[in-house]
Formats: C-alpha cells, structure tokens, sequence
C-alpha cells in the first residue's frame, strides 16, 4: 500500500521471458464411447525462460498429452497455458518438437532433411544454410550432411531430427522420449550432447522420459506425475551444475537424492523406468 507523498517505487514482476511455459489448473477429458476418461488433472506447472525440466511417470499418466497441450495441439477441457506470457490458442509454429523416431524423409540427406524446415516456414534460403552449418557443427554430424537416413545410425539420425527442430531457433524445445529408441551406449551419448546443446542455445527444454536417470542428469528440476488422470505429485530440484560430465555426474550425491526420491514417488509402478 503506498500512503499519500509516498514516492516509494513498488517494483512489478518481471515480463515473462520468449520461453517460459505455465499450466494453471489445467484438465484434459477425453469423451468415449463407452465412457469418459481424464488424462490429466489440476496441473500447475511453472516452467522458467531457459530451465531444462523433465517429466517422468508411469505409462498413460499424460505425460505426452502435456507436451501437446505447450504445443497447441491440443487443447485443455479446463484451466489455461501460456507460452512467453500469451496464451495458447491454436498450434504454435515457433516451438521445436522432436519424437522417439526421427522420422526423416528417406530420399533426402541429413542436410536437405533439416532445410525441410527451413522450406515450410519459407525461411530466407541464405539465412538457413548459414544456420544448417551451425547446426551440423554442433551435433556433430560433420562429414555426414550428405548421407541418406539409411546410411545414418540411429543416434545419427536423432541429431538430425534435433537439428531440424533447432533450425527457426525455437524458445521451447519439446521432447518426447527422443532416445527410447537408442542403444544404452548411444543414449548416454546422446544426453551428453544434449546438455551441451542446451548450455550453449539457452533454448526452454521440457523432456517426457522413461529413464529416471536420464531425467536427473538432464535437466534442472524433474516433475513427477501420477497414475491416469495425471496429476503432478512432485517437483524435484535436482541441483546439479549446468555443465555435467556423465560419469562424474552418476557419483554425485544430488543425483542419487534425486533419483530415490523419484523412486519412492513412483513406488510400485517404476517397473518399467530405469
């Protein structure tokens, strides 16, 4: 309250930023012919400019209902999401989206496979060769920019995949269980780049995972969700360095905390988690 001849400034929140993502309240049903089903329910989730969160839970909790609700891809039965501080309303073509499989275009190489995007967004042609290259550097898929899907490996073509979805420079990244796929050695590969990706775009990353481990070594704060209709049971700050060796990182206390806590949470049903 400022009294008369107060000159007090009262400082106001800062704007949101490009990437943040908020989910107040938020409900999905799904009407059937049988009955109606709740996927998700009373979700609230904060999620900040730059911050790297997983999603972990059993199967069917919604944790890919939540990805296509940030997407615009779906719409909630109840309770709003915003995207930067907007809300969403229809499908967002400035978000990144990678899935379990790459799902490139068998007849065109690693590098006309990414300028996909760059096509249907109409991107200035310049501007998106100059960003491929970066791109192709990063991930390390120099050498092979002109290979055929079927001459990549798997772990090869999951870069590409992510290239394609970091070309427009997205604000958020979504990922559902991108490296399922994957081999033990290529997947631990994989999220080793990926935090060093994220490090160096500063891009909003959510990641719907199966692997607990996974989900503690990259990202800043895990949300653990319950069984169908989906509710968020727990946050975890799992409370790592930005940069993490992997091995380094599986030693560390903070992740062993984090990774029985998500362990208890999911009691019973981590069966089917790593």
């Amino acid at each position: 309250m400022t009294m008369p001849g107060d000159t007090t400034t009262v400082p106001r929140p800062a704007p949101p930023g490009a990437g943040s993502v908020s989910l107040r309240d938020v409900a999905v049903r799904f009407r059937g012919k049988q009955r109606d089903v709740t996927a998700l329910s009373g979700i609230d989730l904060d999620v900040r400019d730059g911050e790297f969160t997983a999603i972990v839970g059993p199967s069917g909790c919604g944790k890919s209902t939540l990805l296509k609700l940030v997407a615009g891809l779906l719409g909630p039965s109840s309770g709003e999401v915003l995207l930067g501080g907007e809300r969403v309303r229809g499908p967002r073509h400035d978000i990144g989206y990678v899935f379990q499989r790459a799902a490139l275009l068998e007849w065109r190489s690693a590098r006309r496979n990414i300028l996909l995007q760059a096509e249907m967004r109409r991107m200035p042609a310049q501007d998106a060769r100059r960003r491929v290259d970066e791109l192709i550097e990063m991930t390390g898929l120099t050498g092979f920019e002109d290979a055929l899907p079927h001459e990549l490996s798997g772990g090869m073509q999951q870069r590409v995949a992510l290239c394609r979805a970091l070309l427009h420079r997205p604000p958020v990244l979504l990922m559902d269980e991108p490296f399922g796929a994957l081999d033990a050695l290529t997947r631990e590969q994989m999220n080793t780049e990926l935090n060093r990706i994220w490090r160096e775009t500063g891009t909003t990353v959510l990641l719907v995972t199966h692997s607990i481990s996974e989900a503690c070594y990259l990202a800043d704060r895990v949300v653990v969700m319950s069984p169908r209709p989906g509710t968020i049971t727990e946050t975890i700050e799992v409370g790592l360095p930005a940069e993490r060796d992997y091995t380094a990182t599986m030693g560390r206390p903070e992740f062993r905390d984090a990774t029985t806590r998500i362990r208890e949470l999911l009691g019973a049903v981590t069966a089917p988690l790593e």
